[in-house]
């Protein structure tokens, strides 16, 4: 448990890296002020969706996909911050798509996208 908690902790403080450096740059103290209090998407829960549109696109053929995603869905979740963050539902659409992925490759059911 002590090593989840310190994942999950990493992971939030990845969130907060700029990686274009360019974030806030030409604002003023206000409108910097400003952007911290609205509320943002967590990225890791778009991932997390686009996770489970390709494991539920390629999970009934290869059923490893769906496995991944679905791990990876539910331990991002964690990094959800209600006060700080809008929309839990990346994850929640991620995760079910997953579920639908891994279904199908346990009944061996195969739809038209990769037939």
């Amino acid at each position: 448990m002590k090593q989840f908690k310190r994942m999950i902790e990493f992971l939030n403080r990845l969130k907060a890296v700029d990686v274009w450096g360019d974030k806030t740059e030409g604002l003023s103290t206000d409108e910097k002020e400003y952007l911290d209090r609205i509320p943002t998407q967590n990225p890791y829960g778009l991932l997390g969706m686009m996770f489970g549109g390709l494991a539920f696109a390629f999970g009934p053929k290869y059923g490893f996909i769906p496995v991944i995603a679905l791990i990876f869905c539910i331990v991002t979740l964690f990094t959800f911050d209600r006060e700080k963050e809008d929309n839990p539902w990346p994850f929640y659409v991620g995760i079910a798509l997953s579920i639908i992925g891994l279904t199908m490759f346990i009944l061996g059911e195969v739809h038209e996208l990769i037939a």
